[in-house]
């Protein structure tokens, strides 16, 4: 196991290597705040009511302390000596009903942020799930699907909070801070001097706290995706059976307690920072009106004049200073940490597809539908080493519309790569390849996929019904049309005795199937679709031989009126083709019929005789 789980580790070198040098082609991100505040561009009307409702409820919040003064001044304690109880009920009945309105209006502004902030967050996931939709096959052979499924739940779930509740945050306490600090400037500016001296050492120690928790951020996220990606290798079926094979259960199981050890003293140590620094922050704030108590008293002996009054009402806003303060340096805080995550987002954004439309790219024409060209083609994977030779070497060929053609060859000769290059899913490195007359990269991707069918060696079905794996390739088909395609894939009977036909749930990647059943549906998928060229990369290499005879004759009929490309490692599936490739170091070095090649005995013959042995 530790061999297997060895070369796992240098794989996922290999995608940290890869993802080096992403980020190293992605761009910097000169201005993230500015980005973030991007994403709340479309919500603007709700964020204008919401600033002023922030506005208006942190004005209020600092009106009551105001009153309290002269509640103590002219109420309870007027110059004559006795309680003015009308002017009291007068200024307890507003301060009553400024709480009363500022809590109506604080349900409102949590409503319109958690409103804008959920929004926000779900237009994030939908930009970046919708953007990696467009990135290249070869941006996902390098990559762990852990990973990539970490940044859209781990890293975008992990800014939810900051986009919920930053912009009222700030807005809110920064005018309730401002409001209260002119609050005791007009109460007496000689407190307010004592009250604030240590502020801006405060301001220093936070911006310190938050560097440290951006660090701790950063790797408690990558430690996320290591543990996301060893959830999606270990618990998908294919990593169940793989470990139940091998007895390695215990060993899976050691795996993720390693990285989960690893997660928790992340998480103690991303909560733990900081907490110091409030807690100095809170003492520091509590303490702050005994010392105002003193500070009153020296400034009475001195002869400034600062009533009992004045001292509650100072005391009082200050109290209100003292969460909003902090709010503001959590939000800091907040903000700091969160930047790692947006980076990683960003950075994922940022990416550029390999593979585009150009800006005069054209449908394919429907004159020659059907054939293909390769013209002197070399290709060399974007991930090869320099030094490493090319997959394709000067490929030149011309499959005909209608024409079964077959590559053949043996393993790694590259013929697989070629049926990759027609619906463009990599792009070329030097030469053309021509569908129906054009140059792939001319033409709109859209178009040219709709016009081509693939039927690969593992068939992918997502765990639904048969009927909805089959609406894959035409949403809202008939019944009738499935069932057309499915006779035509020769697997309607076999569905037809399933208790549920096709609604029958296949289980997660079609396990509930034998490998047969899943084949033909496979093809009944493309059949539904009907392209006008089919693409079978080593369709029944993978069956045994009494599936591969049912799975051949729907192939069979599913090629006929289309052309048809058949990637083949069994030479007797391709005896009928019109055309054999025989690929072998990335050239082409023989073609013709199967009886043609056979006489010529070349490499096809050799091939075709070690597979009678």
């Amino acid at each position: 196991m530790s061999g297997v789980r060895g070369g796992g580790r240098m794989m996922g070198g290999g995608d940290a290597a890869a993802q080096r040098a992403a980020n190293a082609a992605a761009p910097k991100i000169p201005n993230l705040l500015g980005r973030i505040a991007g994403l709340f561009a479309p919500h603007r009307q709700a964020l204008t009511v919401t600033i002023i409702l922030v506005l208006v409820s942190a004005g209020l919040s600092v009106v009551p302390p105001l009153l309290t003064k002269q509640a103590f001044d002219q109420g309870l304690f007027p110059s004559d000596g006795r309680p003015n109880i009308p002017v009291l009920v007068q200024l307890v009945s507003i301060m009553v009903a400024l709480w009363v309105s500022s809590a109506a209006l604080g349900v409102w502004q949590t409503w319109l942020t958690a409103t804008v902030g959920n929004r926000v967050m779900g237009a994030l996931r939908i930009r970046l799930f919708g953007h990696l939709q467009a990135m290249e096959l070869a941006f996902f052979t390098r990559t762990k699907t852990g990973v990539i499924q970490s940044r859209l739940q781990n890293d975008v779930g992990g800014v939810a909070g900051v986009l919920s509740n930053t912009i009222s945050s700030v807005i809110g306490n920064t005018v309730t801070v401002l409001a209260a600090l002119v609050s005791m400037l007009v109460l007496s500016w000689q407190l307010t001097l004592v009250a604030v001296i240590l502020l801006p050492v405060l301001v220093i120690a936070q911006r310190r706290v938050g560097q440290v928790r951006a660090r701790i951020a950063t790797k408690t996220q990558e430690s996320l995706s290591d543990m996301t990606a060893i959830t999606q290798e270990a618990l998908s079926v294919s990593g169940i059976l793989l470990a139940k094979s091998f007895n390695q259960q215990q060993a899976e199981t050691a795996r993720y307690d390693a990285e989960n050890q690893n997660q928790i003293s992340l998480q103690v140590k991303q909560q733990m920072s900081g907490q110091w620094f409030f807690a100095m922050v809170s003492i520091f704030l509590s303490i702050i009106p005994a010392i105002i108590y003193v500070a009153a008293a020296y400034l009475i002996t001195g002869g400034v004049d600062v009533t009992a009054g004045t001292i509650v009402a100072f005391t009082t806003v200050q109290a209100r200073l003292m969460f909003p303060l902090l709010g503001l340096l959590r939000v800091a805080l907040d903000l700091q940490t969160s930047s790692a995550l947006f980076a990683r987002i960003f950075e994922y954004l940022d990416l550029e597809p390999a593979i585009t439309d150009t800006p005069d790219s054209h449908p394919v024409r429907a004159a020659g539908l059907g054939r293909i060209e390769f013209d002197n083609v070399v290709f060399r994977y974007p991930d090869a080493p320099t030094e490493s030779p090319a997959t394709l070497k000067g490929v030149s060929l011309v499959i005909e519309p209608g024409q079964f053609a077959a590559f053949v060859g043996p393993s790694g000769a590259g013929k697989t790569t070629v049926s990759y290059l027609i619906p463009r899913l990599h792009d070329v490195t030097a030469g053309r390849v021509l569908f129906a007359g054009d140059d792939v990269r001319q033409l709109d991707s859209d178009s040219l996929v709709r016009n081509i069918g693939i039927v690969s060696q593992e068939t992918y079905l997502f765990h639904a019904t048969i009927a909805e794996n089959l609406r894959y390739a035409k949403p809202g088909a008939s019944l009738a049309e499935l069932e057309v395609a499915a006779i035509g894939a020769n697997i309607h009977d076999t569905i037809m005795s399933f208790p549920d036909a096709y609604d029958t749930v296949v289980g997660e990647r079609g396990y509930r199937l034998s490998g047969g059943e899943k084949q033909r549906i496979a093809i009944a998928r493309v059949l539904l679709k009907d392209p006008a060229v089919l693409i079978l990369d080593e369709a029944t290499s993978a069956l045994d031989s009494i599936s591969e005879r049912v799975v051949q004759d729907a192939l069979d009929a599913a090629s006929k009126g289309r052309t048809t490309i058949a990637v083949a490692h069994r030479l007797s599936t391709v005896r009928a083709a019109d055309v054999i490739f025989v690929v072998d170091g990335g050239r082409v070095v023989e073609r013709g019929t199967h009886d043609e090649l056979i006489a010529a005995g070349g490499l096809y013959s050799s091939l075709y005789a070690q597979q009678l042995r």
